[in-house]
């Protein structure tokens, strides 16, 4: 059973379309992203499974309740939706317990209950704190135990790490995705962060154009992008002309197989090539393979456990993006050999 149905729902703004038609079927207990740019439309479709906006058209069900409609509206207070902003928007008159017991049923307000659920979100020595004394994560914290005060049927979360520094965003969303499994909690996570949506959602999906374009597991949307939009936004991606035969795709990176799902392609194509697919071998004085490509260095970055370098290919105007692991085995200047490797996908040009 789907806990969350979005089925045709369109939003506009002052005539401006912001969502088109968009499905989306959310499994329960699942965790979802949705990965998007700035203004694609993930906080809107948020606030309309939450019922703070009505849809032009279109349908929302909650745990097989319809709770937008034409004919039928629930309004937010009914529809048993935690929100989590991403601000926090904590009371900061009140403390923590406070602010906490705020979001639960008046019957259910004893502090048993709100032990419980700053215990849960790690937090149990801070209720009596007020909100200007906890750091950024603790406030989100906090929000989230607000969130889950009233047993919601599912939990939609706005950007919620984005306003942390690195170190503190990676922390919090691993210990989020944690407390809300252990929940079983159904989660829409909405994010413009890559590396946040592939790493902490059992499903993703990519929105653009006021529309759902893919929705599929982190590893299906990475090494099988239904299209160029998709490949580009999700990781990096090195996009490369070529002309295609049915099996293959002759590139300036070489003559490189096609994955099955591209398979038969003829004639003009891109071809998608990640940057670990690409590996360089120092090329000066004429070594290196015979017919590989060769470029020069022009940019490197070292992240520790891996770096990526920039190579301009000779002879072509295309640059190329290489990922290796550990020290970058070449310097910025250095003439290269560039190797691809397995096999990749391609799309008519």
């Amino acid at each position: 059973m789907s806990a969350i149905s979005c089925r045709g729902v369109s939003k506009s703004f002052g005539g401006a379309a912001v969502l088109d038609g968009l499905d989306l079927e959310v499994p329960e207990g699942a965790v979802v992203t949705v990965l998007g740019q700035s203004g694609s439309g993930k906080t809107t479709l948020l606030r309309l499974i939450a019922g703070f906006e009505r849809p032009g058209q279109g349908t929302i069900e909650i745990a097989g309740e319809v709770v937008d409609s034409p004919r039928r509206y629930v309004p937010p207070e009914r529809r048993r939706v935690g929100y989590v902003t991403q601000e926090g928007n904590l009371f900061p008159h009140l403390d923590v317990a406070k602010n906490v017991a705020f979001g639960m049923p008046r019957a259910q307000r004893s502090s048993a209950r709100v032990q419980e659920l700053l215990e849960l979100v790690g937090l149990g020595d801070l209720g009596k704190r007020y909100p200007h004394q906890l750091s950024g994560g603790q406030q989100q914290r906090v929000a989230l135990a607000r969130a889950l005060a009233h047993q919601p049927r599912v939990v939609l979360l706005d950007e919620p790490f984005s306003s942390l520094d690195a170190g503190l965003r990676a922390a919090l969303r691993y210990d989020v995705a944690r407390i809300l499994r252990a929940r079983r909690a159904t989660t829409v996570l909405v994010t413009h962060d890559q590396e946040e949506a592939l790493s902490v959602a059992d499903l993703v999906g990519i929105i653009s154009e006021g529309r759902i374009r893919q929705f599929a597991t982190p590893e299906s949307l990475y090494s099988q992008p239904v299209d160029l939009t998709v490949a580009q936004f999700l990781g990096e991606a090195n996009i490369v002309a070529g002309t295609a035969d049915g099996s293959t795709v002759e590139t300036v990176l070489g003559r490189l197989e096609l994955a099955g799902t591209s398979r038969p392609l003829k004639g003009p194509s891109r071809a998608l090539v990640r940057p670990e697919q690409l590996s360089l071998l120092a090329a000066g004085n004429g070594q290196g393979p015979a017919g590989a490509p060769r470029g020069r260095v022009t940019h490197r970055e070292f992240y520790g456990h891996d770096c990526a370098l920039v190579v301009d290919l000779d002879g072509a105007s295309q640059q190329v993006r290489v990922r290796c692991p550990g020290q970058p085995p070449v310097e910025v200047g250095e003439t290269v050999a560039v190797v691809a490797r397995g096999p990749v996908l391609a799309w008519p040009a």
